[in-house]
């Protein structure tokens, strides 16, 4: 009798290591996953660059026209002015710029330190980082900013086709 309850207490904690070790492998395991989805979100996080405001900017042939149009489309205007060339419209947090006569095709434009209602945002890349992250990957700028400076600045870029993205910080 005392040797099958010495027999029964081993193999109750022999299992019971045994049922600890793999449930400890799983915790590891799961840990160790975390910690690489942490590593890597941390990883996007510091190549993902704070652009800001996102719009287009769109090259009009008759101002008037393109903007009933959009306002047809529920977009107000807020900002720009027609003796200006330039109107930007919204809806929502969409915003689109219409210009007319003031470049050629169409552009995107990010607004680094602006949300889409044209106000600061407390943390943002400054274009001369952005710049410089940009050479770093080998990214021809069709304009840059001067590095000896600060505040407003912009440059200028086109994607693999041709689509011309302007970078334009305010403030």
């Amino acid at each position: 009798m005392k040797t099958r309850n010495i027999t029964l207490t081993i193999l109750a904690i022999l299992t019971s290591f045994g049922i600890g070790f793999y449930i400890n492998t799983i915790f590891a395991q799961q840990h160790k996953m975390d910690n690489q989805s942490l590593i890597i979100m941390n990883k996007e996080e510091e190549n993902n660059m704070k652009l800001g405001a996102f719009s287009i900017s769109l090259n009009v042939k008759n101002l008037e026209t393109s903007k009933q149009f959009y306002e047809n489309l529920g977009f107000k205007v807020f900002a720009g002015s027609m003796k200006q060339n330039y109107l930007i419209l919204k809806n929502e947090n969409a915003l689109i710029g219409i210009f007319q006569g003031m470049f050629e095709g169409n552009i995107l434009t990010f607004n680094p330190g602006w949300d889409e209602n044209a106000n600061n945002i407390e943390k943002f890349d400054d274009v001369r980082e952005i710049q410089q992250l940009l050479k770093n990957t080998g990214i021809k700028l069709m304009s840059e900013a001067d590095e000896k400076t600060s505040g407003p600045a912009s440059i200028m870029l086109t994607d693999p086709d041709g689509n011309t993205i302007l970078i334009d910080q305010h403030r």
